[in-house]
Protein backbone atom coordinates (compact mmCIF):
# COMPACT_ATOMS: atom_id res chain seq x y z
CA UNK A 1 0.00 0.00 0.00
CA UNK A 2 2.91 1.97 0.80
CA UNK A 3 4.63 1.46 -2.63
CA UNK A 4 1.40 2.48 -4.58
CA UNK A 5 1.04 5.61 -2.64
CA UNK A 6 4.96 6.60 -3.46
CA UNK A 7 4.33 5.82 -6.87
CA UNK A 8 1.46 7.79 -7.01
CA UNK A 9 2.81 10.81 -5.30
CA UNK A 10 5.45 10.25 -7.52
CA UNK A 11 3.38 10.80 -10.56
CA UNK A 12 1.58 13.86 -9.15
CA UNK A 13 4.11 15.69 -7.70
CA UNK A 14 7.24 15.33 -9.85
CA UNK A 15 7.80 16.84 -13.29
CA UNK A 16 10.59 15.91 -15.75
CA UNK A 17 12.28 18.64 -17.67
CA UNK A 18 15.14 18.07 -20.61
CA UNK A 19 18.35 17.94 -19.35
CA UNK A 20 21.09 18.62 -22.06
CA UNK A 21 24.34 15.99 -21.79
CA UNK A 22 27.15 16.95 -24.83
CA UNK A 23 28.75 13.09 -25.04
CA UNK A 24 31.58 12.85 -26.52
CA UNK A 25 31.59 9.76 -28.34
CA UNK A 26 32.50 8.59 -31.89
CA UNK A 27 29.82 5.93 -32.02
CA UNK A 28 26.98 7.70 -30.54
CA UNK A 29 27.75 10.66 -32.46
CA UNK A 30 28.32 9.13 -35.90
CA UNK A 31 25.05 6.58 -35.10
CA UNK A 32 23.17 10.11 -34.47
CA UNK A 33 24.33 11.74 -37.69
CA UNK A 34 23.44 8.65 -39.75
CA UNK A 35 19.80 8.59 -38.40
CA UNK A 36 19.45 12.17 -39.28
CA UNK A 37 20.89 11.86 -42.66
CA UNK A 38 18.83 9.10 -43.13
CA UNK A 39 15.24 11.13 -41.95
CA UNK A 40 16.56 13.56 -44.49
CA UNK A 41 17.25 11.40 -46.97
CA UNK A 42 13.44 10.41 -47.07
CA UNK A 43 12.04 13.65 -46.36
CA UNK A 44 13.72 15.14 -48.90
CA UNK A 45 14.17 12.29 -51.30
CA UNK A 46 18.14 12.83 -51.78
CA UNK A 47 19.40 10.03 -54.22
CA UNK A 48 20.99 10.03 -57.42
CA UNK A 49 18.28 8.74 -60.35
CA UNK A 50 16.95 9.33 -63.30
CA UNK A 51 14.33 11.77 -62.54
CA UNK A 52 10.82 10.01 -62.39
CA UNK A 53 8.90 13.14 -64.24
CA UNK A 54 11.03 12.39 -67.27
CA UNK A 55 9.06 9.37 -68.19
CA UNK A 56 6.37 12.41 -69.55
CA UNK A 57 8.63 13.75 -71.73
CA UNK A 58 9.33 12.42 -75.05
CA UNK A 59 12.07 9.89 -74.63
CA UNK A 60 15.17 11.29 -76.41
CA UNK A 61 14.76 13.89 -73.46
CA UNK A 62 15.39 11.67 -70.48
CA UNK A 63 18.00 13.32 -68.43
CA UNK A 64 19.65 12.49 -65.27
CA UNK A 65 18.99 14.61 -62.23
CA UNK A 66 20.96 14.61 -58.78
CA UNK A 67 18.02 15.67 -56.34
CA UNK A 68 14.52 15.29 -56.42
CA UNK A 69 11.37 15.19 -54.38
CA UNK A 70 9.70 12.02 -55.06
CA UNK A 71 6.16 12.78 -53.37
CA UNK A 72 5.92 16.59 -54.62
CA UNK A 73 5.38 17.41 -50.78
CA UNK A 74 5.76 20.80 -51.76
CA UNK A 75 2.40 20.82 -54.48
CA UNK A 76 -1.47 20.89 -53.61
CA UNK A 77 -3.07 17.97 -55.39
CA UNK A 78 -6.39 17.58 -57.64
CA UNK A 79 -7.78 14.39 -59.43
CA UNK A 80 -8.51 14.50 -62.81
CA UNK A 81 -12.20 14.73 -64.20
CA UNK A 82 -12.44 12.96 -67.94
CA UNK A 83 -14.31 12.59 -70.88
CA UNK A 84 -14.43 10.13 -73.10
CA UNK A 85 -15.52 9.07 -77.00
CA UNK A 86 -14.68 6.49 -79.59
CA UNK A 87 -15.04 5.73 -83.17
CA UNK A 88 -14.20 2.28 -84.71
CA UNK A 89 -13.28 1.99 -88.10
CA UNK A 90 -13.23 -1.20 -90.15
CA UNK A 91 -14.67 -3.26 -93.47
CA UNK A 92 -14.48 -6.75 -93.43
CA UNK A 93 -16.66 -9.53 -96.00
CA UNK A 94 -17.96 -13.31 -94.48
CA UNK A 95 -19.44 -16.12 -97.28
CA UNK A 96 -22.00 -18.45 -95.18
CA UNK A 97 -24.25 -20.58 -96.21
CA UNK A 98 -26.65 -19.34 -93.83
CA UNK A 99 -25.85 -15.70 -94.37
CA UNK A 100 -24.23 -15.87 -97.85
CA UNK A 101 -22.03 -13.22 -98.96
CA UNK A 102 -22.06 -9.77 -96.69
CA UNK A 103 -20.78 -6.92 -95.84
CA UNK A 104 -19.77 -6.01 -92.29
CA UNK A 105 -19.36 -2.26 -91.86
CA UNK A 106 -19.46 -0.17 -88.64
CA UNK A 107 -22.95 0.12 -88.41
CA UNK A 108 -23.12 -3.85 -88.09
CA UNK A 109 -20.71 -4.79 -85.73
CA UNK A 110 -20.58 -1.89 -83.10
CA UNK A 111 -23.62 -2.21 -80.89
CA UNK A 112 -24.82 -0.31 -79.89
CA UNK A 113 -23.44 3.01 -81.73
CA UNK A 114 -22.77 4.95 -78.68
CA UNK A 115 -21.69 3.82 -75.17
CA UNK A 116 -20.06 5.67 -71.91
CA UNK A 117 -16.60 5.21 -71.63
CA UNK A 118 -16.70 1.70 -73.72
CA UNK A 119 -17.42 0.39 -77.20
CA UNK A 120 -18.34 -3.34 -77.97
CA UNK A 121 -16.64 -5.03 -81.04
CA UNK A 122 -19.16 -8.01 -82.38
CA UNK A 123 -16.41 -10.23 -83.33
CA UNK A 124 -19.21 -13.62 -83.34
CA UNK A 125 -22.26 -14.32 -83.48
CA UNK A 126 -25.51 -17.22 -83.70
CA UNK A 127 -28.24 -16.11 -85.99
CA UNK A 128 -31.50 -17.68 -85.86
CA UNK A 129 -33.45 -16.16 -88.91
CA UNK A 130 -37.35 -15.49 -89.54
CA UNK A 131 -38.53 -16.22 -86.30
CA UNK A 132 -42.25 -15.81 -85.69
CA UNK A 133 -44.27 -16.19 -83.03
CA UNK A 134 -45.64 -19.74 -82.92
CA UNK A 135 -45.45 -23.34 -81.45
CA UNK A 136 -42.40 -25.22 -82.33
CA UNK A 137 -40.44 -28.25 -80.46
CA UNK A 138 -37.73 -26.90 -77.77
CA UNK A 139 -33.96 -27.75 -77.89
CA UNK A 140 -33.60 -31.10 -76.35
CA UNK A 141 -31.53 -30.68 -72.96
CA UNK A 142 -32.16 -32.53 -69.73
CA UNK A 143 -35.37 -30.89 -69.37
CA UNK A 144 -36.81 -30.47 -72.27
CA UNK A 145 -36.16 -34.17 -74.02
CA UNK A 146 -39.64 -36.41 -73.63
CA UNK A 147 -41.39 -39.92 -74.96
CA UNK A 148 -44.86 -38.53 -74.03
CA UNK A 149 -47.21 -35.38 -73.26
CA UNK A 150 -47.18 -36.82 -69.59
CA UNK A 151 -43.67 -35.84 -69.71
CA UNK A 152 -44.38 -32.39 -70.27
CA UNK A 153 -45.85 -29.74 -67.62
CA UNK A 154 -48.55 -27.25 -69.62
CA UNK A 155 -46.96 -23.75 -68.54
CA UNK A 156 -44.29 -24.03 -67.37
CA UNK A 157 -41.48 -22.06 -68.11
CA UNK A 158 -37.60 -22.47 -66.82
CA UNK A 159 -34.88 -19.97 -66.68
CA UNK A 160 -33.11 -21.61 -69.49
CA UNK A 161 -36.24 -21.97 -71.86
CA UNK A 162 -37.32 -20.36 -74.92
CA UNK A 163 -40.94 -20.49 -74.62
CA UNK A 164 -44.00 -21.41 -72.54
CA UNK A 165 -44.71 -24.87 -72.34
CA UNK A 166 -48.17 -26.23 -74.05
CA UNK A 167 -47.76 -29.58 -72.26
CA UNK A 168 -47.67 -31.44 -75.57
CA UNK A 169 -44.49 -33.80 -76.77
CA UNK A 170 -43.62 -33.08 -80.10
CA UNK A 171 -40.53 -34.28 -82.85
CA UNK A 172 -37.34 -32.38 -82.52
CA UNK A 173 -35.45 -33.93 -85.19
CA UNK A 174 -35.59 -37.21 -86.17
CA UNK A 175 -36.24 -39.99 -83.21
CA UNK A 176 -35.65 -37.15 -80.70
CA UNK A 177 -38.79 -35.98 -78.71
CA UNK A 178 -38.94 -32.39 -77.02
CA UNK A 179 -41.66 -30.46 -75.76
CA UNK A 180 -43.49 -27.92 -77.20
CA UNK A 181 -43.15 -24.56 -76.57
CA UNK A 182 -45.32 -21.10 -77.64
CA UNK A 183 -42.11 -18.97 -78.83
CA UNK A 184 -40.26 -17.67 -81.43
CA UNK A 185 -39.76 -20.10 -84.05
CA UNK A 186 -38.01 -21.95 -84.68
CA UNK A 187 -36.04 -21.77 -81.72
CA UNK A 188 -32.06 -20.36 -80.92
CA UNK A 189 -29.98 -23.65 -80.72
CA UNK A 190 -26.46 -22.38 -79.49
CA UNK A 191 -24.99 -25.56 -78.70
CA UNK A 192 -21.40 -24.63 -80.26
CA UNK A 193 -19.38 -21.58 -80.69
CA UNK A 194 -18.53 -20.88 -84.56
CA UNK A 195 -14.80 -21.51 -84.49
CA UNK A 196 -13.19 -19.53 -85.64
CA UNK A 197 -14.53 -16.49 -84.76
CA UNK A 198 -16.96 -15.14 -87.16
CA UNK A 199 -15.81 -11.43 -87.79
CA UNK A 200 -12.11 -12.54 -87.66
CA UNK A 201 -10.95 -10.46 -89.49
CA UNK A 202 -12.04 -7.50 -86.65
CA UNK A 203 -8.00 -8.25 -85.72
CA UNK A 204 -7.38 -5.06 -87.78
CA UNK A 205 -9.88 -2.93 -87.11
CA UNK A 206 -9.11 0.73 -85.77
CA UNK A 207 -10.07 2.17 -82.16
CA UNK A 208 -9.98 6.48 -82.20
CA UNK A 209 -9.89 7.54 -78.35
CA UNK A 210 -10.59 10.86 -77.75
CA UNK A 211 -9.78 11.83 -74.21
CA UNK A 212 -10.77 15.13 -72.59
CA UNK A 213 -9.41 16.12 -69.19
CA UNK A 214 -9.71 18.93 -66.67
CA UNK A 215 -7.99 19.91 -63.23
CA UNK A 216 -10.69 21.80 -61.54
CA UNK A 217 -8.44 23.29 -58.80
CA UNK A 218 -5.68 24.54 -61.18
CA UNK A 219 -8.55 25.08 -64.19
CA UNK A 220 -6.48 23.01 -66.28
CA UNK A 221 -7.42 21.29 -69.09
CA UNK A 222 -6.35 19.13 -71.89
CA UNK A 223 -7.05 16.34 -74.40
CA UNK A 224 -5.14 13.24 -75.64
CA UNK A 225 -4.94 14.76 -79.69
CA UNK A 226 -1.87 16.76 -78.69
CA UNK A 227 -1.32 20.46 -80.33
CA UNK A 228 1.55 18.97 -82.74
CA UNK A 229 -1.05 16.17 -84.13
CA UNK A 230 -2.21 16.95 -87.45
CA UNK A 231 -5.44 15.87 -89.68
CA UNK A 232 -3.00 14.46 -92.12
CA UNK A 233 -1.02 12.55 -89.16
CA UNK A 234 -4.23 11.50 -87.41
CA UNK A 235 -5.15 9.59 -90.73
CA UNK A 236 -2.38 7.26 -91.05
CA UNK A 237 -1.09 6.88 -87.48
CA UNK A 238 -1.55 3.79 -85.36
CA UNK A 239 -0.40 3.39 -81.38
CA UNK A 240 3.06 1.76 -80.66
CA UNK A 241 4.26 2.23 -77.30
CA UNK A 242 7.65 2.77 -79.08
CA UNK A 243 7.69 4.71 -82.39
CA UNK A 244 4.79 6.20 -81.79
CA UNK A 245 3.51 6.50 -78.10
CA UNK A 246 0.86 9.28 -78.42
CA UNK A 247 -1.09 8.27 -81.43
CA UNK A 248 -4.88 8.08 -80.35
CA UNK A 249 -5.62 5.60 -82.31
CA UNK A 250 -5.31 1.89 -81.91
CA UNK A 251 -5.37 -1.41 -83.51
CA UNK A 252 -7.51 -3.99 -81.62
CA UNK A 253 -5.07 -7.03 -82.10
CA UNK A 254 -2.29 -4.97 -81.13
CA UNK A 255 -4.35 -3.71 -77.61
CA UNK A 256 -5.18 -7.10 -76.96
CA UNK A 257 -1.91 -8.65 -77.51
CA UNK A 258 -0.12 -5.77 -75.53
CA UNK A 259 -2.56 -7.51 -72.37
CA UNK A 260 -0.58 -10.74 -73.20
CA UNK A 261 -3.39 -12.61 -75.09
CA UNK A 262 -4.58 -13.76 -78.40
CA UNK A 263 -6.96 -11.43 -79.69
CA UNK A 264 -8.40 -14.77 -82.10
CA UNK A 265 -9.19 -17.02 -78.98
CA UNK A 266 -10.56 -13.95 -77.49
CA UNK A 267 -12.82 -13.30 -80.61
CA UNK A 268 -14.37 -16.74 -80.54
CA UNK A 269 -16.32 -15.86 -76.61
CA UNK A 270 -15.58 -12.47 -76.27
CA UNK A 271 -14.40 -10.81 -73.29
CA UNK A 272 -13.53 -7.27 -71.77
CA UNK A 273 -10.81 -5.12 -71.84
CA UNK A 274 -9.18 -2.15 -70.75
CA UNK A 275 -7.45 0.69 -72.39
CA UNK A 276 -5.91 2.62 -69.15
CA UNK A 277 -4.71 6.34 -69.86
CA UNK A 278 -2.65 8.01 -67.09
CA UNK A 279 -2.35 11.66 -66.77
CA UNK A 280 0.40 12.70 -64.20
CA UNK A 281 0.88 16.08 -64.36
CA UNK A 282 3.14 18.27 -62.57
CA UNK A 283 2.12 22.07 -63.50
CA UNK A 284 5.01 23.26 -62.54
CA UNK A 285 6.36 22.97 -65.28
CA UNK A 286 5.20 23.79 -69.09
CA UNK A 287 1.81 22.27 -70.24
CA UNK A 288 3.62 20.59 -73.15
CA UNK A 289 4.86 18.13 -70.45
CA UNK A 290 1.29 16.92 -69.33
CA UNK A 291 0.75 13.97 -72.00
CA UNK A 292 -0.85 10.50 -71.79
CA UNK A 293 0.42 6.86 -70.86
CA UNK A 294 -1.61 4.25 -72.18
CA UNK A 295 -1.47 0.73 -71.05
CA UNK A 296 -3.69 -2.31 -71.72
CA UNK A 297 -5.12 -5.30 -69.62
CA UNK A 298 -7.66 -7.79 -69.83
CA UNK A 299 -10.35 -7.00 -67.40
CA UNK A 300 -12.62 -10.11 -67.06
CA UNK A 301 -11.51 -13.59 -65.67
CA UNK A 302 -9.60 -16.18 -67.89
CA UNK A 303 -9.04 -19.42 -65.27
CA UNK A 304 -8.46 -22.29 -67.63
CA UNK A 305 -8.63 -24.36 -64.43
CA UNK A 306 -12.04 -23.22 -63.86
CA UNK A 307 -13.49 -21.95 -67.38
CA UNK A 308 -17.38 -21.98 -66.54
CA UNK A 309 -19.45 -19.21 -68.30
CA UNK A 310 -16.47 -17.56 -70.37
CA UNK A 311 -16.44 -14.38 -72.36
CA UNK A 312 -19.11 -11.75 -72.61
CA UNK A 313 -22.23 -12.22 -75.19
CA UNK A 314 -25.75 -10.91 -75.48
CA UNK A 315 -28.58 -10.99 -77.44
CA UNK A 316 -30.45 -8.56 -79.47
CA UNK A 317 -32.63 -9.04 -82.87
CA UNK A 318 -33.82 -7.11 -85.51
CA UNK A 319 -37.89 -6.90 -86.23
CA UNK A 320 -39.65 -6.51 -89.51
CA UNK A 321 -43.26 -7.91 -91.08
CA UNK A 322 -43.46 -9.39 -94.39
CA UNK A 323 -46.00 -8.48 -97.12
CA UNK A 324 -48.67 -10.05 -95.08
CA UNK A 325 -48.11 -8.01 -92.25
CA UNK A 326 -46.40 -11.26 -89.95
CA UNK A 327 -43.80 -10.20 -87.48
CA UNK A 328 -40.43 -11.54 -88.01
CA UNK A 329 -37.30 -11.23 -86.39
CA UNK A 330 -33.51 -12.13 -86.85
CA UNK A 331 -32.11 -13.11 -83.47
CA UNK A 332 -28.50 -12.89 -82.53
CA UNK A 333 -26.51 -14.01 -79.91
CA UNK A 334 -23.31 -11.80 -80.19
CA UNK A 335 -20.16 -12.67 -78.88
CA UNK A 336 -17.54 -9.63 -78.98
CA UNK A 337 -15.06 -7.48 -77.20
CA UNK A 338 -15.61 -4.12 -75.03
CA UNK A 339 -13.23 -2.20 -74.94
CA UNK A 340 -13.33 -0.06 -71.55
CA UNK A 341 -11.69 3.21 -71.45
CA UNK A 342 -10.29 3.85 -68.00
CA UNK A 343 -8.67 7.88 -67.30
CA UNK A 344 -6.79 8.30 -63.68
CA UNK A 345 -3.91 10.59 -62.91
CA UNK A 346 -3.51 13.70 -60.59
CA UNK A 347 -1.99 16.92 -61.04
CA UNK A 348 0.00 18.86 -58.40
CA UNK A 349 1.07 22.88 -58.18
CA UNK A 350 3.36 24.40 -55.79
CA UNK A 351 1.55 25.92 -52.58
CA UNK A 352 2.80 27.05 -49.74
CA UNK A 353 0.54 25.69 -47.02
CA UNK A 354 1.58 21.85 -47.85
CA UNK A 355 4.99 22.92 -48.24
CA UNK A 356 4.67 24.29 -44.66
CA UNK A 357 2.86 21.41 -43.18
CA UNK A 358 5.39 18.77 -45.26
CA UNK A 359 8.71 21.15 -43.91
CA UNK A 360 7.20 20.91 -40.40
CA UNK A 361 6.19 17.16 -40.24
CA UNK A 362 10.09 16.53 -41.32
CA UNK A 363 11.70 18.72 -38.93
CA UNK A 364 9.46 16.71 -36.38
CA UNK A 365 11.01 13.54 -37.43
CA UNK A 366 14.62 14.55 -36.61
CA UNK A 367 13.31 14.21 -32.86
CA UNK A 368 13.08 10.52 -33.63
CA UNK A 369 16.98 10.69 -34.02
CA UNK A 370 17.75 12.15 -30.34
CA UNK A 371 14.85 9.53 -28.86
CA UNK A 372 16.90 6.56 -31.30
CA UNK A 373 20.17 7.41 -29.60
CA UNK A 374 18.97 7.74 -25.79
CA UNK A 375 17.26 4.73 -25.68
CA UNK A 376 21.08 3.35 -27.11
CA UNK A 377 23.08 5.44 -24.73
CA UNK A 378 20.90 4.40 -21.72
CA UNK A 379 19.77 1.00 -22.17
CA UNK A 380 21.74 -0.41 -24.26
CA UNK A 381 25.88 0.48 -24.17
CA UNK A 382 28.41 -0.63 -21.49
CA UNK A 383 28.34 2.64 -19.56
CA UNK A 384 24.30 3.29 -19.49
CA UNK A 385 24.85 3.64 -15.89
CA UNK A 386 27.28 6.54 -16.18
CA UNK A 387 25.17 8.39 -18.32
CA UNK A 388 22.04 7.96 -16.70
CA UNK A 389 23.75 9.81 -13.58
CA UNK A 390 25.01 12.45 -16.30
CA UNK A 391 21.43 12.04 -18.03
CA UNK A 392 19.34 12.71 -14.58
CA UNK A 393 19.65 15.27 -11.62
CA UNK A 394 17.68 14.99 -9.05
CA UNK A 395 16.22 18.19 -7.20
CA UNK A 396 13.87 18.42 -4.18
CA UNK A 397 11.10 20.94 -4.37
CA UNK A 398 12.81 24.69 -3.78
CA UNK A 399 10.34 25.89 -0.85
CA UNK A 400 10.03 22.36 0.44
CA UNK A 401 14.25 23.23 0.88
CA UNK A 402 13.64 26.44 2.49
CA UNK A 403 11.60 25.16 5.21
CA UNK A 404 13.80 22.00 6.00
CA UNK A 405 17.13 24.42 6.54
CA UNK A 406 14.98 27.13 8.75
CA UNK A 407 13.87 23.82 10.80
CA UNK A 408 17.57 23.03 11.36
CA UNK A 409 18.45 26.53 12.31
Amino acid sequence: MARCCSVLAAFLFEYDTPRIVLIRSRKVGLMNRAVQLLILAYVIGCCYAYFAEEEMEPPTTTLAKWVFVWERGYQEVDSVVSSITTKAKGVTTTNTSQLGFRIWDVADYVIPAQEENSIFIMTNLIVTMNQTQGFCPEVPDSTSTCESDANCSAGSTGTHSNGVATGRCVPFQGTVKTCEVAAWCPVEYDAEVPRPAFLKAAENFTLLVKNNIWYPKFNFSKRNILPNITTSYLKSCIYDAVTDPFCPIFRLGKIVADAGHSFQDMAIEGGIMGIQIRWDCNLDRAASHCLPRYSFRRLDTRDLDHNVSPGYNFRFAKYYKDLAGTEHRTLIKAYGIRFDVIVFGKAGKFDIIPTMINVGSGLALLGVATVLCDIIVLYCTKKRYYYREKKYKYVEDYEQGISDSEMDR
